[in-house]
């Protein structure tokens, strides 16, 4: 949808109020001369030919908005989001930012249809959402092709008048609305405003005028409605009204303080598309959509692109957390692997120190690389000392890893995570966090170091090499096991277990070019002052560095 539906009015604890069967409503039916709605869970089938996976599959039908925040742009950011694949038809082109819409150049007609039949004969499409129409041969056009290559569902968003009352769809267009787009929908989507010009200009006002509405818009064909109130003048809450022919129920939640409200119409929509591809029933997809965007402004509310009164927001959840990188530390290098510490709580709490207290000292003392690896606090503390870490070593351009909680890695935005041989697989974990985080692998035999590379890990930790108290169970390799693993690698190593100040000199001078550092854990955290002793591990690494680089070694640490 080409404008902001003012759904601002939103809350982060959305309630569902299913109301009882409302009197005198007709039966649910198929849309009048249309097929019937069966949405097949698009997941269930997710082989084809035997090796190839079905994608669920949304075709928006819209017009793209150069600012970006609605129609074409909005679909396709909120379908990215929920996983869905999204392609595009567009219906018109229009120059518009966040003060209102500066002018509309429609697409020729033959060419939407083009559009339409390039798709549908090469890709299987689940789904169609609709936004500007802004014709009587564009709407014909579509109704023509998806009578042609039929689809799971229609999601009708009858986009009309931008908020800045910008025309984006003539009054010539309403019979076709009426009389033909709305039998074929499964579901049509109007704002307080749409639904008024649907009906001819009657004023919605309360709860009950939208329940009306939707009873009286169903009445046009339609198989469900979804009234949006959220510039509902009567209401302290928002108000949206589904009526599928049988009940009526209402999303309420309390509103969100914001300007950054535009698109927020298409986006409900889309994500209404993008769940039914999915496999979702329809009330469930509603449901989900509604939170979406409830989330989605939430998160926005404080942001500020363009100067009008109207401003897009963040489908993706991800501008703020760039922001707030502005001071992160450089790509990962193999070098930053010199000095790893890697915290332990009951050293901590042994010590009487926090795990910020205990990260800021490692790194005072010339800590490289900080990995958490916290065992036994809750999850709301854990993170909460996490999001501390990443402020503290941002700070000092120091890479913070979380340990196996990948979940934990996400919240607190740290700098990549790393995992074992039992924890969550590195491809799955590397999909899950982007191409930009660092991911360190535990390995003891150059096969499974061979596999990190294969999966994309960014290092190897290769151990123990010696025995550990942090890890009792843990299998000693030993240097000859260290050197192995090393030899097999293509990616860089740090040795790990029961290393410290007195055996890290024979660890790095195994003669291997891949291992860049050590990473150590009761030598630095089981002490009284941190700082002291990763001063002098960091002294020791450091000597022997500089040894290398004049000839007495062949491997070269740190810099």
């Amino acid at each position: 949808m080409l404008h902001p539906q003012n759904l601002s009015s939103l809350s982060l604890s959305l309630n569902f109020i299913a109301l009882d069967q409302a009197k005198g409503i007709h039966q649910l039916r198929p849309p009048t001369g249309f097929r019937s709605f069966s949405i097949k869970n698009s997941m269930d089938s997710t082989i084809s030919d035997g090796s190839k996976m079905k994608i669920p599959h949304v075709m928006s039908v819209a017009g793209s908005d150069s600012g970006a925040g609605a129609g074409i742009q909005a679909d396709l950011k909120t379908c990215a989001a929920r996983g869905v694949y999204c392609s595009t038809v567009i219906t018109a082109v229009t120059a518009q930012n966040t003060a209102g819409v500066q002018g509309v150049h429609t697409m020729p007609e033959d060419f939407v249809a083009e559009q339409m039949k390039s798709v549908f004969s090469d890709m299987q499409v689940d789904v169609v959402k609709t936004g500007m129409l802004p014709s009587i041969g564009i709407a014909k056009v579509l109704l023509h092709r998806i009578s042609e290559f039929p689809v799971q569902a229609l999601v009708v968003d009858p986009v009309m008048v931008s908020t800045s009352g910008d025309v984006l769809a003539g009054s010539s267009v309403l019979p076709v609305f009426r009389d033909e787009l709305l039998p074929a929908a499964d579901i049509v989507t109007p704002n307080l405003k749409e639904a008024s010009v649907l009906l001819g200009g009657v004023q919605l006002e309360t709860v009950a005028d939208m329940k009306s509405a939707a009873k009286s818009i169903y009445d046009m064909g339609p198989r469900t409605v979804l009234v949006k109130g959220g510039d509902l003048p009567a209401s302290l809450d928002a108000v949206d009204v589904f009526f599928d022919g049988k009940n009526f129920h209402e999303f309420r939640s309390a509103r969100i303080n914001t300007r950054n409200t535009h698109g927020t119409g298409c986006t409900m929509a889309s994500c209404i598309a993008a769940e039914l591809a999915k496999g979702s029933s329809m009330l469930s997809a509603v449901k989900v959509a509604k939170r979406y965007v409830e989330t989605a402004l939430l998160y926005a509310n404080d942001m500020s692109i363009g100067s009008g009164p109207q401003g897009p927001f963040d489908h993706l959840l991800k501008l703020k957390s760039i922001v707030a990188r502005s001071s992160s530390p450089r790509s990962f290098s193999p070098e930053d692997l010199f000095l790893y510490a890697v915290t332990d709580s009951g050293m901590n709490k042994k010590w009487g120190r926090s795990i910020g207290d205990a990260v800021k000292a490692a790194i005072e003392g010339g800590a490289t690389i900080v990995q958490l690896r916290e065992k036994s606090l809750e999850t709301r503390d854990f993170l909460e000392a996490a999001t501390a870490c990443v402020a503290i070593c941002r700070s000092s351009g120091v890479p913070l890893l979380i340990n196996d909680r990948i979940d934990i890695a996400l919240a607190c935005d740290a700098d990549g995570v790393h995992i074992g041989q039992s924890d969550m697989p590195s491809t799955v974990a590397r999909s899950i966090l982007g191409p930009d985080k660092i991911i360190g692998v535990s390995c003891k035999t150059p096969e499974q170091a061979h596999q990190a590379w294969i999966d994309g890990a960014d290092y190897v930790g290769c151990g123990g090499v010696y025995p550990t108290s942090t890890k009792a169970s843990n299998l000693t390799i030993g240097l000859e096991g260290l050197r192995s693993v090393c030899l097999g690698s293509r990616l860089p190593v740090v040795a790990i277990g029961g290393i410290n100040i007195s055996n890290a000199r024979e660890v790095m001078e195994i003669g291997v070019p891949s291992l860049k550092g050590v990473a150590v854990v009761s030598c630095l955290f089981d002490q009284e002052n941190v700082s002291m002793e990763t001063q002098k591990l960091h002294s020791v690494l450091r000597g022997l560095a500089i040894n290398t680089s004049n000839g007495g070694g062949t491997t070269k640490v740190g810099n």
